[in-house]
Formats: structure tokens, sequence, C-alpha cells
């Protein structure tokens, strides 16, 4: 069942995704080689829990942490650890949600570690438009599959795959609502979007095979060929008017200025 949300409920929502917002500019300042994936968790945690609010991440479901931390090769869902080090040249997508005031955010930006290779960087900067695209074609009246298959039809254009077995989703008061918000599809098909909706738009897009491995930690997910892979989320809520973008890279952008992707 799709949940409708009313213009009180999406100004909470939208309170609960611009805190994660400013929870990934904070991250921001610390992303370098040197720095492990744990003590970035560390850091969202702290940041979250002084803003007033709890981690959605942290226990969902069984997840250990309050952030996804996926490098290079990992698509979603990597586990912190002391034992993962940045290093110059890598990416590193984290995927981060908050609950506040019974509303969930929940938004993911893959940044740079020092300089990447050129090929990596376009990776990343194709699979941010895609994630724009895909909220160009977030209006009224119209459906689920003209978001995937504008994602799909613009990564393809570029050289890259579309994963297949992840996907976005709705979201309010729970991480995942209905409906599934893939990133492949047609256009004209899938759930119609009507006003109150809020979703997560959140393509992953490979450099190589679209195919991947679900790692033995029962969370982890990476590419096959383990070439890179880039993930972008934006929350957003359908209006009238044309879509919302309830979360924020503004804050993030901010911190690392023209160095942002």
């Amino acid at each position: 069942m799709v949940y409708l949300k009313t213009d009180e409920e999406i100004e909470l929502m939208r309170n609960a995704n611009q805190l994660v917002g400013k929870t990934l500019g904070e991250l921001a300042k610390y992303i370098a080689p040197g720095v492990s994936t744990l003590q970035l968790d560390q850091i969202a945690e702290e940041f979250i829990r002084d803003n007033g609010a709890v981690p959605a991440f942290l226990g969902y479901g069984g997840f250990p942490n309050s952030i996804c931390a996926s490098l290079n090769e990992q698509v979603v869902h990597g586990i912190p650890s002391a034992k993962t080090i940045l290093q110059e040249g890598d990416i590193i997508s984290i995927d981060c949600g908050t609950i506040l005031d019974g509303f969930v955010g929940d938004s993911a930006y893959t940044f740079c570690v020092g300089e990447v290779a050129p090929e990596v960087l376009k990776l990343l900067k194709t699979t941010k438009e895609a994630l724009y695209q895909g909220i160009g074609k977030a209006v009224e009246g119209g459906r689920i599959g003209d978001i995937a298959n504008a994602i799909q039809t613009y990564c393809e254009s570029n050289g890259y795959t579309v994963v297949r077995e992840l996907v976005g989703h709705g979201i309010g008061q729970k991480m995942h609502e209905e409906p599934e918000v893939p990133n492949y599809g047609r256009r004209g098909f899938g759930s119609l979007l009507r006003n109150g909706m809020c979703i997560c738009i959140e393509p992953m897009i490979n450099q190589g095979s679209r195919n991947v491995v679900f790692e033995s930690d029962g969370w982890t997910v990476r590419t096959k060929d383990k070439k890179c892979s880039a993930h972008f989320e934006h929350c957003i809520a359908i209006r009238p008017e044309g879509s919302q973008i309830l979360s924020s890279f503004d804050f993030l952008e901010n911190v690392l200025g023209d160095k942002a992707i």
C-alpha cells in the first residue's frame, strides 16, 4: 500500500532529510586518505544524535552501523570497519538515514578520496546526472517506469550498466514503503505517481558488467567483475507543481567546493 503524506508530514520528512544532508556535509570534512570507515560511522552517529535524531540504519534488519560505507567495487551496504582505511584514488559511497520526529530521511552520495582516475570521475558524474534525469520525470500523473527508463537510458547511452537487484523505494514513517523504484524499466509502466507520494530515487550504476555478488557478511553488495560502482540518492515528494527534493547535497558541496561531483 502506498501512503500519501499530508503537507505537514512532508515538512517533517523534509526536516529528517535535511539532517541527512547536514550529516553528509559533516562527513565530507573528514573524507581523506588514512581515515577509517568506522571513524566516519562514529562521526555520523554522534552528529545525528547531537541534532536530536537517531540513526535510521543502526539495527535496521540487524545492520550493525549508522552509515553504509561502500568503497570502489562495492555497490551498497558496505559495513564500516576500523580495518577499512581510505586510500588516495578511492571512491566511497556513503548512504545515511535519520529518524526525526517519527519520520525517516535517506540520502546517498559517492565521494572521491583525493584525486581519482578520470574514467572513474566520469562514472560518478554520469550517475549523479542520471539521478536528476529521473527526478525530472517524477511528476504527478506519471509512472514509476518513467523515472526508471530515464535513468537507464541516460546511463546506458554513456556506456554504463544498471544494477537490477537493488532499487529505490517509498519512504515515510518506515524506511522502506511501497512502491519500489527501479533504475531500469519502460515508460508508462509501474505505479502511478500521486500527490503526497514520497520516494527515494537512487541510481546504482556500474563501470563494467551489471552483475553483482552478495558477500558472505550478509550485507555488502559488490560488482562481480570488481569494477567501480557509483550510488547517488535523493528523497523527493510528488507535488502538483512538480517534484520537490527533500534531501540536499548543498551542505557537502559547500564543504567540497570545486571538488564536488
